[in-house]
């Protein structure tokens, strides 16, 4: 009986992408910065991953292949948006290469997207339930409060809060400021609310730099900690909803306190104060909707 000897051949594996894949993919992504850039990363990386099952290269994709990736998505209950937003994704991706001539044409060009639908679906809080919110905030940690007012009071994303640093905060024509990295890189200078500007001074405390928002572990709040942070304050209130950090910023967007007569141009700033009583009295231990009321103030 004879015994087949193992073979010492090398098997030659196949790169996953091929030089001009991968430049393009790295141009790509270049041109962008921050959780956009990780968003288009985590949609090509799906897109890539996908098209390594039938062992297909990025530049051998055609148009029924996309659309098989949608489909494939939407069978396993990805959201329209969700779909939609992959689909622009590669749609870029192959229109970069077309343009850096690393490619003929573009695959994506003329592929369907999902129809959107355009009603918002978004939890909102009303006035009691956001002026409760703030109540429990201002009860809290002074770094709670101060992360509360900033997305509540001055409807900023949980990005721009948590990259606000304290090297940022100024005063201009007698309002306190911040200078933040808006969505796209954009970099512009807010005023705070009164009560906003006053939460961060006493969450800074004795600090002259670093992160305005610090973990526990002393490095700079991520999204997910300001998350966490939220949702407890949020219990606190006796609130039952979904609350996230986009539900102050939608709360703000769309509050009818709101007036666009007072504008950082015109050196005032109309912003929504939640007056109650139970600030600085120790005899309150948990916020009550109804002790409040609204009012604006420049």
């Amino acid at each position: 009986m004879t015994t087949a000897a193992p073979s010492t051949a090398l098997v030659m594996i196949q790169p996953a992408f091929t030089d001009a894949e991968r430049l393009a993919l790295a141009g790509f992504l270049a041109g962008y910065r921050g959780l956009t850039r990780e968003a288009y990363a985590l949609d090509l990386r799906q897109f890539t991953t996908w098209c390594r099952a039938p062992s297909l290269n990025l530049f051998a994709v055609r148009r029924a292949d996309i659309e098989g990736f949608a489909r494939d998505l939407e069978a396993r209950g990805r959201a329209r948006a969700t779909v939609t937003r992959r689909l622009c994704t590669i749609a870029g991706f192959y229109k970069y290469a077309v343009e850096e001539e690393l490619l003929e044409h573009s695959p994506a060009a003329h592929v369907r997207r999902p129809r959107l639908d355009y009603e918002s679906h978004a939890v909102a809080l009303d006035r009691n339930e956001l002026g409760a919110l703030l109540v429990a905030a201002g009860l809290g940690p002074p770094s709670e409060h101060a992360l509360i007012s900033l997305l509540a009071l001055n409807g900023l994303r949980v990005s721009e809060a948590t990259g606000a640093d304290i090297e940022h905060l100024g005063l201009e024509r007698g309002h306190r400021t911040l200078t933040i990295t808006r969505k796209g890189g954009k970099i512009v200078t807010i005023p705070l609310a009164l009560r906003t500007a006053r939460a961060i001074d006493l969450a800074v405390g004795e600090r002259t730099d670093g992160p305005v928002f610090l973990a526990a572990d002393g490095r700079r709040l991520d999204r997910h900690g300001a998350g966490r942070i939220v949702r407890k304050a949020a219990r606190r209130a006796g609130i039952t909803k979904a609350v996230t950090p986009h539900t102050l910023r939608h709360a703000f967007i769309i509050s009818p306190a709101f007036s666009t007569r007072g504008t950082a141009n015109s050196g005032a700033c109309r912003i929504v104060h939640h007056t109650y009583s139970v600030l600085g009295k120790a005899r309150a231990t948990r916020p009550v909707p109804g002790s409040f009321s609204l009012r604006c103030c420049f």
